[in-house]
Formats: structure tokens, C-alpha cells, sequence
């Protein structure tokens, strides 16, 4: 009997030392190694994690001159990562005042490297949006595509005649807003967003010329490829787009986007049919246009096949 008790007692005495020894392991690797948190699991990896960046580039116009185009088209290059909706954060009092902070929350999530692209053509047009870019970013790339003026507006009408349409309600013909006792009416809306000098001289008050890169939206919708390889270059982005990216759709009348196997066409709204314009009215439109459009020329020192 009692070597019974003597042997439970020596094997209680084998336990309670080698109980001490694993606490003894445990707290000196608890104080060597970190403690797993939700909150340091996310700092440790914030390094490489990818993060929403206010944006690099912006598309800032021209409204109905291929802005999607554009964005869709960039977005095919690995080092781009684009706002999938407009945001109209500069040109709209509710969401300036909302800050930077709710801003970067509608970019797209980046890895380190990455190019952030926001679109939002009506930028272009607003006048106190060039100050408030500059201020958010001096160093900020800005594109501007921009068409055929008159082909540009005819597009806007047409788009606001297709919104009023689906709300059932009802809307002028074009020419009874273009025209005004048989001249153009300038205070038309639609014919003061096709004035391309007008609003690019408010750029330009603020940037300098080569931080804004023009696009020819018409050659864009010809042959997207060349207009993307320069984008790339104003960018500073590794040319990774080609022209096996793009193939031109018979049905629908334009290139559409094929990248890792997929293909992507623009949305339904794009290539609609243009509202009705007669001849004499959009005579009239072109010789309106004549000045305006030599006065953009000049200023991005270069020319294009407008009417």
C-alpha cells in the first residue's frame, strides 16, 4: 500500500514538472511570434494588399464623343483598373462636399503599380471643375476624346430623346431646339457642350497642354488600336494592348473587345440611331461650327476631318 501511494506521488511529481516546462514554451513563443488579430492580419499584408487609390487618370470628356469606349478599352490592359460607374464627384455640389475620403470609396480596389482611371464626361464642361482636380491631384493625366461637333450634339439629342421616351414623356424635335427663327440658337444646351474651345480654355488656365491628351474619338470608332497605343504612351503604361484585343462586329457596326478569351461589346445605347436632322439644318450647324473648331485646333495643335 504504501508503495502504491509513493509511486502516485512520484508520477504526480513527473506531471506537474512537465506541465511547468509546455507553459514555459508556450508564453516564451507567445512573446516571440505576434498575436493573431483581424486588425494586424490586415495591417501585415496592407504592403501587397490591394487598396482603393484615388485615380491617376481621369476621362474628363466630351460627353457623347466615346468616353465608355475609351475606358472600356483601356481597362484591357493589366496595369488598369477603372470606376465602373461615372462618379461625378467634382461637377456635383452633394458629392464634393462628401471629400476625398467618399471619393477614393467609388475607385476600383489596385494592387501597388496599378493605374487608377475614373470617367466622368461631364467634367469637361463644368467650370469649376479644373481647380477642384488640380487641387485633389497637380500631377493628375487627363484624356479627352472628343468628335465631329455636330455629329456630338446630334448624339446628345438624340440620347435625351431616348431617356424622355422611356419615361413617357414628351420632347421637342431637334431642330425646333437647334433653330430659332431659321439661325442656330447658341444658348441650346447641346450646342454649348460641342464648343470644345470654350471648355478647354478653362483646362488650360489650370494645366499645362501636355497633361492633357487628346483623343480622336472618330478614329477611335475606325480603328481603336493606334488611339489606344498612344493613350498608353501619355500614360506611361508598357504597351500590352494589341490589335488582336479588338474585332469589328458586322451586326452592331463597331469593334468590340476580346481579352483572355472573352468578348465584350458596349451596351445597346451605343451605335443608336441618330434623331432625324435635314440637310439645310445641319448645313447651317457646320458653318456655325467653322470658327469654334479652328480656334480647338490651334490650341491642340492639330486638325481633324469635322464638318
Amino acid at each position: 500500500m504504501l508503495w502504491t501511494v509513493l509511486l502516485a506521488l512520484l508520477l504526480l511529481l513527473l506531471l506537474q514538472t512537465q506541465l511547468s516546462v509546455c507553459l514555459r514554451e508556450l508564453r516564451t513563443g507567445a512573446s516571440s511570434s505576434p498575436v493573431y488579430s483581424p486588425s494586424s492580419a490586415s495591417s501585415s499584408s496592407s504592403y501587397n494588399a490591394t487598396q482603393q487609390r484615388l485615380p491617376g487618370a481621369i476621362i474628363i470628356g466630351v460627353r457623347k464623343g466615346g468616353t465608355r469606349a475609351l475606358l472600356e478599352m483601356l481597362n484591357l490592359h493589366p496595369d488598369v483598373e477603372v470606376a465602373k460607374a461615372e462618379v461625378h464627384y467634382f461637377n456635383v455640389e452633394e458629392h464634393y462636399r462628401r471629400g476625398l475620403a467618399w471619393y477614393r470609396a467609388q475607385m476600383p480596389f489596385t494592387l501597388p503599380g496599378q493605374l487608377t482611371v475614373e470617367k466622368t464626361p461631364g467634367y469637361f464642361a463644368a467650370p469649376q471643375v479644373p481647380a477642384r482636380v488640380w487641387d485633389m491631384n497637380p500631377a493628375v493625366r487627363l484624356l479627352l476624346i472628343v468628335r465631329d461637333p455636330a455629329e456630338r450634339l446630334v448624339s446628345d439629342y438624340t440620347q435625351v430623346l431616348h431617356n424622355r421616351l422611356t419615361r413617357h414623356k414628351p420632347y421637342q424635335p431637334l431642330e425646333e431646339l437647334l433653330l430659332h427663327k431659321g439661325h442656330i440658337d447658341p444658348g441650346y444646351k447641346a450646342l454649348q457642350r460641342s464648343l470644345y474651345h470654350q471648355h478647354l480654355a478653362r483646362w488650360l488656365e489650370v494645366f499645362p497642354r501636355e497633361q492633357i491628351h487628346v483623343v480622336d474619338g472618330d478614329a477611335l470608332i475606325r480603328d481603336p488600336f493606334p488611339e489606344l497605343r498612344k493613350a498608353e504612351r501619355f500614360l506611361d503604361l508598357p504597351p500590352r494592348i494589341n490589335p488582336s484585343n479588338f474585332y469589328y462586329n458586322t451586326t452592331k457596326g463597331f469593334y468590340c473587345l476580346l481579352s483572355a478569351g472573352h468578348d465584350k461589346c458596349l451596351d445597346e445605347s451605343k451605335g443608336r440611331p441618330h434623331a432625324p436632322l435635314s440637310t439645310q439644318a445641319l448645313k447651317k450647324l457646320c458653318r456655325y461650327f467653322r470658327k469654334p473648331n479652328k480656334l480647338f485646333f490651334e490650341m491642340v495643335g492639330r486638325s481633324f476631318s469635322w464638318c
